[in-house]
This record gives structure tokens, sequence and C-alpha cells, in this order.
């Protein structure tokens, strides 16, 4: 046999053994391993897609007091949120009555709680003042000296008139009446700043001194009305009228009273401490570094909110004020590190009558608590729901959008959350027009998570706009 028969013979067994090699080398690239079942769990991507929508009935939504309403794009102001408190003005909410002169309380008129009118009598006090007896005895002898001195220039008027008295003695006379008018006037007017009214006055001038003294209500300051001037001046209301009783006016209640029944006072001391609390102060409690937004937003005089704390709205008129800062604080508290700026309140009150008395009752009192939100910066063209509308996975923030009894999960940006709203960015993810679930998204999201991990899916089928409907 020829070496080129031979070659014939082997090349085709080598070729074989050639392809068979290259299989082999290639064979996890040419044949896939086996697979193995994998059991339904709910967890592929379909699945997960399917189940991004749940299913609630009628009842359902009632159970969870749901509420869904067409959302819209608007603009917000971001707010920070400052604790505060009610607290009088200083001023013009409280007013001391103090005692004219040195007594003894002999009756008290009033008490604790009770309404009183400018002019009502709070104590009266028997007089034990020699200044005041003196100024008594001095303003009674000048007017009796006036009528003595009248009447001897009345006498002597005529004689001068032929000559039988000189001119100079009708000067005199004329003279002395001014000087004892001018102690008349003096003494008068001594006894007015005393607390004495002008009858009693008139009847200290006919000889029946003044043994007593009532101490009475003072009158109201002459700023009746609230007004507001730009915004760092208020003009504020010291009275107000009982409603059930438009004639009366009552301007003060007896917040204490400081003497008791024959206690003896001193010139100046206090008797009885009023309140009118018409007008009041929200004093927030601020940080140093808050103090940019607190200015900005006081010389610009934007508009804050305040909740006040045990506050029953239901009850009473709705308020047509709106709050601005009227000032700020210069010093900062050395315990709290905080310092003070000041929001002017206009309080409602209402009354009710017990044993023919008039009580009051205040919507707002000192010491009430309060949380201001004041506006730092506004965000244009942007959703603002209810913080209970949004639920937070990690990184993620879901809202729900209804579609009859279906509800679909959507993923959003939020731009700025607090306790009350989330601001959520207009990046398409939300449909203007659209409704959405304003409150229970955490429920909602936990019944999404209850039937992902039962597999049961709610009939449904997708349309080509996107909108999803339940089968039919």
């Amino acid at each position: 046999m020829s070496i080129k028969k031979a070659i014939r013979v082997l090349a085709g067994p080598a070729v074989v053994l050639v392809c068979l090699g290259g299989l082999w080398a290639f064979r996890a690239q040419l044949i896939p391993p086996p697979t193995t079942p994998q059991p339904h769990d709910g967890s592929s991507d379909s699945a997960s897609t399917e189940l991004e929508v749940l299913e609630l009935n009628p009842q359902a939504r009632k159970n969870l007091n749901l509420v869904s309403k067409a959302v819209k794009p608007t603009d917000y102001w971001r707010v920070v949120t400052i604790p505060g408190m009610v607290q009088d003005r200083p001023g013009v909410s409280d007013r001391g009555v103090t005692s004219p002169a040195v007594g003894v309380v002999s009756q008290i008129h009033v008490y604790p709680g009770d309404t009183v009118q400018p002019g009502e009598p709070l104590v009266t006090l028997q007089l034990f003042s020699e200044y005041l007896q003196a100024t008594q005895t001095a303003l009674f002898k000048a007017a009796q000296e006036i009528l003595l001195v009248q009447a001897e220039l009345d006498r002597v008027t005529g004689l001068a008139s032929v000559g039988g008295v000189s001119g100079s003695r009708v000067i005199e006379l004329r003279n002395e009446i001014k000087r004892q008018q001018t102690q008349v006037q003096a003494s008068r007017q001594e006894l007015l700043t005393r607390g004495l009214r002008h009858e009693q006055i008139e009847q200290i001038e006919s000889g029946n001194f003044v043994s007593t003294i009532e101490i009475v209500a003072p009158q109201p300051r002459s700023l009746d009305r609230v007004t507001t001037e730009g915004n760092d001046r208020a003009v504020v209301e010291a009275s107000f009228i009982v409603a059930d009783q438009p004639d009366r006016w009552i301007a003060y209640e007896v917040q204490q009273l400081r003497v008791e029944l024959g206690q003896t006072v001193q010139a100046g001391q206090v008797i009885a401490d009023l309140s009118n609390h018409q007008s009041l102060y929200v004093v927030g409690h601020a940080f140093k570094r808050e103090a940019v937004f607190l200015e900005a937003a006081a010389q610009q005089g934007r508009v804050i909110e305040i909740e006040f704390a045990d506050d029953t709205p239901g009850n009473w008129p709705d308020l047509e004020q709106t709050f601005s800062i009227r000032h700020l604080s210069n010093t900062i508290d050395p315990d709290s590190r905080t310092f003070d700026f000041f929001v002017p309140l206009s309080n409602q009150s209402r009354s009710y009558r017990k044993n023919e008395e008039t009580f009051l009752v205040w919507r707002f009192r000192p010491g009430q608590r309060a949380r201001i939100h004041v506006p730092v910066e506004q965000l244009d063209n942007v959703f603002v729901m209810p913080a209970d509308a949004v639920v937070n996975e990690g990184s993620e923030s879901y809202v729900f959008r209804q579609n009859g009894d279906l509800f679909n999960r959507f993923s959003v940006h939020v731009l700025h959350q607090d306790r009350r709203h989330v601001v959520i960015a207009n990046d398409g993810s939300m449909t203007p027009g659209a409704y959405f679930a304003q409150n229970a998204a955490a429920s909602l999201n936990r019944v999404l998570k209850a039937q992902t991990a039962s597999g049961e899916q709610p009939g449904l089928h997708v349309h080509a706009d996107g909108t999803v409907h339940a089968a039919h």
C-alpha cells in the first residue's frame, strides 16, 4: 500500500476525532444545564408588577375611613414649627387697682371670677387718713370763706360808689375771693385724685364730710377697638359687650383680691387685680439658628399658622384673624438658650348668667400651649397631601391611586415632609385630577403585602391607556 493511500484512509477518522474534541471542549456553552422547577411564591417580576394593585370593597374602605380626593399642583410654603404659649399682653391685659388713701376695708363688693363694669365698686374703705381729713376741712373752710367775703363785697360795693368806702377795700375783698377760689379748686382736685366723686365733694363743701370711700373699677382705655397699622403697631380693645346684653359694657374680670375685711391698707397699696383677656400674645420660643427665618417672616409680614393645644374649634366661631409676627426679642434666655417672638391674638369670649350675675368664658387662656408654623421657603408647582396619604419603605415613598374598588400603588419623590403634610414633586408620577387616597396609606400597604404573601390576585386587566379595571 502506497503512502498516499494510507493518508486518505486515516484522514476521515482524524477529522471525526477533532470534531468530537471541539464539541467536548465547548459542551457547557452548547448544552445549558438542567433547571429545577421552582415553587410559585408570587415573587416573580410579573407577579410583583401585578400585585402593585390591591382591591378593597366598600365595607373595607368604610372600616379604614378611607377618603379619596382629586389632586392638582399648587404652591406650598415650607414651614418650621416652633413651640409657643399664650400669654397676657403687658400693660394691656391686666390692671391693678390701688388704694387712694389710708383706710380700713369695711366692705367687699366683688370676688375673684366676678365681672365688673367701669365705675362699679370693688371695696369700701373707712377713711383713716389725717391728710384726707385735713383736705376736706380746708375745702369746707375755703367754701365758707368765699360766702362770707362775697357778702361783705356786696355790702361795700354800694358804699364805695357813693364814697362811703374806699375803692381799695373793694379790691382787697375781690382778691381774697380769688385766693379762696384757688384753695377750693386745689382741694377739689386733691379729693378727686383720692377717688372721691363730684357729688361727694359737693357734700363736703356744704359741711357733710366723707368718712368712707368706694374704690371702683377704672374706666377703660380710650383705645376701644383692635386695629393694625402695618406690622408693628396694634391698638387693643379694652372692653367687650356681653352677647345677651348688648347695652351693658363689661370691661374687667376680677383676677385676684388682695385685701380682707378689717385690713388696714396704705395709700398706693394694691387692692385687686383686674384682667381682660381680649388681647393676648402667642409667644414663641425659638433657637438662634431660626432667627433668620423669623426675621424675614416679620419683615415681609408673612401670614403664619397657629395650632392651639386643647382647642375645640367646633364650639367657637371661626377665627377671622390672620396672624403675623409683631416683634422679636433681642435677649436670649440663659437656661433654655431660646429667644421669644410675639404674635398678637384677639381672643373670643362668651358669657352666661347665674344668680343674676354675669360670668365670662374665654376661648384662649394664658398658659395654653401652641404650635407656631412659620413659612420659610416657597415650593412651586407641587402636590400637597396629608401625611397619612404617604407610606415610606426604606428609600421609597408610595401613594395609592383609586380606580373604583382598585388602588394602584405609585412610587413618588418627596420634596418635604412634616407632621401634617407631604410635598410631592410634580415629575409625572402623579396625574393631575386623578383621585388618590388621602389617608390610611400604611393600612393600604399592609393589605397589599397580605395579598402578595397569599398569592391571590385581584381580578383586573390593564387598558392601553394604562388604567386598571376589574375584569369583565
